[in-house]
């Protein structure tokens, strides 16, 4: 695992980069605090003891996600290049094709550094947090806690909501069954399983990831209706609410912003070609 140390000098330099800046990093500190050793994700850079510049890798299944900084006063000087070199090399090893680079919408120094190397535009993803807004109850779609018994459809909705490849999905689900702590459900409808969501509680605070419901099953309001009751559930229990996710334009969004929600920060994903 990352030692302690590491891990508050990674978040000094996340405050030092955002001090100022309109935008919030994204450095998946709920994978950074689990990392298993010897993985080989983290790449730093240490100038006369002081950690100035940092990457991440992040695997999600058949992709990995690449994410950094470097401090303001330390910038222009190659030290993001050679951390992304170095992992590079460690990613051709391994045979990772499927690479996401990510930077905040609206980070000048992030796509800067995008426009040096080969990739092109895939999608954003928005961090949301709920407002209140007049709802109710939706009793035709529950929502319950997954068992053992559900992981095959678990499977699929990440195969067939998200594009994993099979064997990616297993290694994925299984990894983050056994590091987090979050509550997972499955929805259904008409005593159905049609999709799934995982649920995060830190800090006074509900996050909603990996929201999923299957294709034949979109487009007739069930999505909602599940949305709708984790919400009322989660302001029931005092928790503020915010939703990650992923979409190619606005129009992805107005599922969650007529439930309440709103976007409040937005990362980039660039594809590596």
């Amino acid at each position: 695992m990352l030692t302690a140390k590491q891990l508050t000098d990674i978040k000094e330099l996340q405050c030092a980069c955002e001090n100022g800046e309109p935008f919030e990093l994204k450095l998946n500190w709920d994978m950074l605090q689990s990392r298993e050793e010897n993985e080989g994700n983290d790449f730093f850079h240490y100038e006369e003891g002081k950690l100035v510049g940092f990457l991440g890798l992040y695997g999600f299944g058949n992709k990995v996600e690449a994410c950094g900084m470097v401090a303001p006063d330390y910038r222009r000087k190659g030290i993001f290049t050679k951390l992304y070199r170095n992992a590079e090399k460690v990613l051709k090893d391994r045979g990772t094709s499927h690479i996401l680079l990510n930077a905040p919408s609206n980070s000048e120094s992030g796509k800067e550094f995008l426009r040096s190397v080969s990739c092109s535009y895939s999608f954003s993803e928005y961090q949301m947090k709920w407002e209140e807004t007049p709802l109710s109850y939706k009793d035709d779609v529950i929502l319950r806690l997954s068992t053992p018994d559900d992981f095959e459809t678990e499977i699929q909705l990440d195969v067939q909501a998200f594009q994993f490849e099979e064997e990616d999905a297993r290694d994925y689900n299984e990894r983050i069954k056994r590091e987090n702590t979050d509550q997972f459900y499955i929805i259904e409808s008409n005593g159905i399983s049609v999709g799934k969501m995982r649920i995060s509680h830190l800090n006074g605070e509900a996050w909603i990831y990996g929201f999923a419901i299957f294709p034949e099953y979109q487009g007739k309001g069930i999505g909602r209706k599940a949305l709708t009751n984790v919400i009322l559930n989660e302001d029931k229990n005092g928790f503020s609410i915010f939703l990650e996710v992923e979409a190619k334009n606005a129009h992805a969004l107005k599922l969650y912003e007529s439930c309440g929600f709103k976007a409040y920060h937005a990362q980039d994903y660039y594809k590596k070609e």
